[in-house]
């Protein structure tokens, strides 16, 4: 459905639920040149066992009107305009990625907003290598290429998806392709700049879990789990033979994960 937040039209995908008011609220965000895609699997199974849901497509990103912010602090002032216009008061969060940065940024400036926090494949600093900030600032498919090919463990590049019939490294390549121009580099450029991650984290309050990829390249587990040890009671979940593309590599074991959380 379409929501209007700080006036923009914005997808937001809800489990084909109407909101509930007497029921708890997950808000889902994603990574860099994605959409809510990726979260259908979970965003179903919570609509489906009496939560509110909300899984938007970020300005500019997917079917929203953009254009994309370009701060991640940017990024959730406009999450919350969005719970704000889907009547969400309090939800727990799940990122990926840059989506991480997104809702670590909201709990910490947020706080009466956020129930729990979880975040996928996150690292403070998350710096982009200057090739891909290159890539992806010429518009240029190499940027395309290289979110996808770094994206996956080597394994998972070869297929072996735990759902059948989905192709992992396809898909990906296809959801990116559907940016617009200068979507893909503004999200890059915000990850790249973002210098409050541990600042943010000393803030949070609330009940935090990290599910992080033993063999994620571009946010390694080790950093994640650095970043963990700032936030008070913090878990942290380390997915074997994993890559940063979690939710499509192990979707099981990240949805039986959140469960724990949310």
């Amino acid at each position: 459905m379409y929501i209007n937040a700080n006036k923009k039209n914005i997808f937001a995908y809800t489990g084909a639920r109407d909101h509930q008011s007497e029921q708890e609220s997950v808000v889902f965000v994603h990574g860099t040149g994605m959409d809510h895609t990726v979260w259908v699997l979970p965003a179903r199974f919570f609509a489906r066992h009496q939560y509110n849901v909300l899984a938007t497509d970020l300005p500019g990103h997917g079917r929203s009107e953009g254009p994309p912010p370009d701060t991640i602090e940017h990024m959730s002032d406009e999450i919350v305009a969005a719970m704000d216009a889907a009547k969400i008061e309090k939800a727990a969060l799940v990122g990926h990625s840059m989506g991480s940065l997104v809702t670590l940024a909201l709990a910490a400036r947020y706080p009466e907003r956020t129930r729990s926090l979880a975040l996928i494949g996150t690292a403070v600093p998350m710096a982009v290598h200057k090739s891909l900030l290159s890539s992806a600032a010429q518009n240029d498919h190499a940027a395309i290429d290289m979110l996808t090919y770094w994206g996956y463990s080597k394994a998972a590049q070869l297929g072996g998806n735990e759902n059948p019939g989905m192709w992992m490294v396809g898909g990906t390549l296809r959801l990116l392709e559907h940016s617009d121009n200068d979507v893909i580099h503004t999200g890059l450029a915000a990850c790249n700049s973002y210098d409050t991650g541990v600042v943010h984290a000393e803030a949070i309050q609330c009940p935090t879990l990290f599910i992080l990829g033993n063999r994620d390249i571009m946010t390694p587990a080790r950093a994640g789990k650095e970043l963990a040890k700032v936030i008070t009671g913090a878990r942290v979940e380390l997915l074997e033979g994993t890559g940063h593309s979690l939710m499509m590599e192990r979707p099981n074991d990240v949805l039986d994960a959140l469960i724990t959380i949310v």
